[in-house]
């Protein structure tokens, strides 16, 4: 069975089922405390607590998607056999289940519903046994909730008698970020060729609310309280490479035919290890170029230039002609723009910011490498050493460890990312004293250890955010808000609630509505005041954020003394909409049901 074939079934199967089939969402996500997608249901949140309505928006209370995903922790674990950066994650979820009702046929479900699809999907629609499955146990954290004798007698009436038990650091899923729906997971494991038990599928029974981060509810001590969810909810998550492995009984993820002609197209000398990390690498770049991401230093476009850098460096060791990386990108976009459009969009713009970090890291990548040479003679490498070596000439700390070997084995990366912070924090300290401290450093990220030049077009483009806003519910209505906003020296990406997709008309009215605007050079004011006061004023608040009782609004006012826009903020700001410049829409997407994004720029 080939991986195209294996999604359709997977999303036939739950769709049969009552599933309303949900596309995947953006890896850059909506919640500014987690930096990328890490699973499907990031989107569905909302859903979860009862901020966003399932029936509205899906016509079911039962969903199920195939998920673009990213994990950066694992990074350094690539080239084994099994670990990813980008990877697919398969998921079902139900929302708003009321114990006790009957269950309809596009309701929400629980757990005796859940452990039974997927116990049918593996054994009977793909004809796997299953090795074993695990429950939650509180014998470690009895404090908290109990054993989940529920999903063992479940299993076992199923025919499934290998029940195992583990704790809360394996089986209790959740919150993401700083706080959400959590609760019990059940896992299948399934056997793949080399004998080897495997966890294909984690199912997570959302029972409970933890208004903190994961590391809180695990520690104890923050005073936070878990509660029961009103409305439990099912969140599963398959990792798709792991599924195909066993499916196609093949002993690693890389033998799939996800992989498959990538590793043949690289030259047949290099080692098993270094073709699966250009395997991954190549392919993470891909879809992070698809979704706008840069090469930069801060956050997604740092993730974005490790990877390419990484593979780069290989490229130079291993004396690659630059041709087999470009054929390798086009076979990676073939495989998967099927599944995913946005990559044959983008196939230009991929093959064309691959092509200008290649020249521009080759510029410094034969200093860089002599250096740490010379570094190298005189002892091991420390984290300053490391530090040194990425901000002066790009190195990034993986390829620091591949070069130097022996001389950095004590180097370890929390170490290098401690040194990283330091000199953010540094850099901090010295923007604000140059700058007057007036709010440059942004809680979602937009500035961080910025150069003046890099401050002031962030400037421009935070301020455009209002502008655009604006526009939008001028032309669109009033059902637009906001919905999340990241923003680069390069660029902006604005996030906000639409129900379709915008027409080319409505999206040229929003530019020249917006233009005019900055034309006309309407003045910016900031007001501090009581937050109740700003929303009486009818300042727009963005609906996730929560505000202190004093506030700062934003004021665009027009010649005649009326206002364009009104928004509690607290970023950099023109003080002329003229100083914006030329505002340009690149795009504008889905990223999710009832949620369009928006990326533009900002031509001086």
């Amino acid at each position: 069975m080939t991986s195209k074939e294996l999604r359709k079934i997977f999303l036939d199967f739950f769709k049969k089922r009552g599933h309303a089939v949900v596309p995947s969402s953006s890896l850059l996500p909506d919640d500014p405390s987690v930096l990328l997608t890490t699973a499907g249901v990031q989107q569905f949140k909302p859903y979860y607590t009862g901020e966003a309505d399932p029936v509205k928006d899906f016509k079911s209370k039962r969903t199920a998607s195939i998920q673009k995903s990213f994990r950066t922790s694992d990074i350094d674990e690539v080239g084994d056999e099994s670990h990813l950066t980008f990877f697919e994650m398969l998921g079902n979820f139900s929302f708003g289940y009321k114990p006790g009702e009957p269950v309809s046929p596009n309701g929400g479900y629980f757990k005796k519903e859940a452990i039974k699809y997927a116990y049918d999907f593996i054994t009977k629609e793909l004809n796997l046994p299953i090795s074993y499955v695990t429950i939650f146990s509180a014998k470690e954290r009895s404090f908290i909730i109990p054993t989940d004798e529920e999903s063992r007698e479940i299993w076992k009436a199923l025919g499934v008698s290998d029940v195992r038990e583990e704790g809360m650091d394996d089986v209790f899923w959740g919150p993401t970020g700083n706080g959400g729906p959590c609760g019990p997971t059940t896992e299948i494991y399934c056997r793949n060729a080399s004998g080897k038990d495997v966890e294909i599928w984690n199912i997570v029974f959302n029972e409970y609310f933890f208004p903190g981060s994961r590391e809180e509810l695990l520690s104890g001590v923050s005073g936070k309280k878990l509660e029961p969810l009103k409305t439990p909810g099912v969140d599963t998550g398959m990792g798709f490479e792991r599924l195909a492995m066993i499916v196609q009984n093949v002993p690693t993820i890389f033998d799939t035919d996800l992989f498959a002609l990538t590793i043949k197209a690289l030259p047949a000398e290099l080692t098993d290890r270094v073709k699966r990390i250009l395997a991954d690498h190549l392919r993470g770049s891909i879809f992070l170029l698809a979704e706008g991401v840069l090469p930069s230093n801060k956050e997604a476009g740092y993730i974005l230039r490790r990877l390419v850098r990484r593979s780069l460096v290989y490229e130079n060791m291993h004396k690659i002609d630059p041709y087999i990386f470009n054929f390798v990108i086009n076979l990676i976009i073939d495989e998967y723009s099927e599944v995913y459009p946005e990559l044959i969009r983008s196939k230009d713009a991929i093959e064309a910011e691959f092509t200008k970090e290649r020249d521009k890291f080759s510029k410094t990548l034969k200093k860089g490498v002599s250096e740490l040479n010379k570094l190298k003679e005189k002892g091991n490498i420390t984290a300053s050493d490391a530090f040194y070596l990425y901000e002066t000439f790009g190195l990034p700390y993986e390829i620091i460890k591949e070069i130097a070997q022996e001389k950095a084995i004590s180097l370890e990366y929390g170490d290098f990312e401690k040194e990283f912070k330091r000199h953010q924090e540094v850099s901090r300290k010295g923007q604000e004293k140059k700058f007057g401290g007036h709010g440059l450093i942004l809680d979602t990220g937009e500035l961080k250890a910025a150069t003046e030049d890099e401050v002031k077009k962030v400037t421009r483009l935070h301020t455009a955010t209002h502008l655009l806003q604006s526009a939008l519910r001028s032309v669109l209505g009033g059902e637009v808000k906001q919905m999340g906003s990241d923003i680069t020296p390069e660029r902006m990406r604005f996030d906000f609630s639409f129900s379709r997709k915008m027409t080319p008309e409505e999206l040229e009215k929003v530019e020249r509505e917006i233009n005019n605007v900055i034309s006309q050079d309407f003045s910016v004011i900031m007001e501090e005041m009581v937050y109740e006061d700003a929303i009486k004023k009818g300042a727009f608040a963005f609906f996730k954020e929560k505000y202190p009782s004093r506030v700062f609004v934003y004021s665009i006012k027009d010649n005649k003394g009326g206002f364009y826009s009104q928004e509690l903020c607290g970023g950099p700001h023109v003080k002329k909409t003229s100083e914006i410049g030329k505002f340009k829409i690149i795009k504008e997407e889905s990223v999710g049901a009832g949620t369009r994004r928006i990326r533009a720029v900002i031509e001086l």
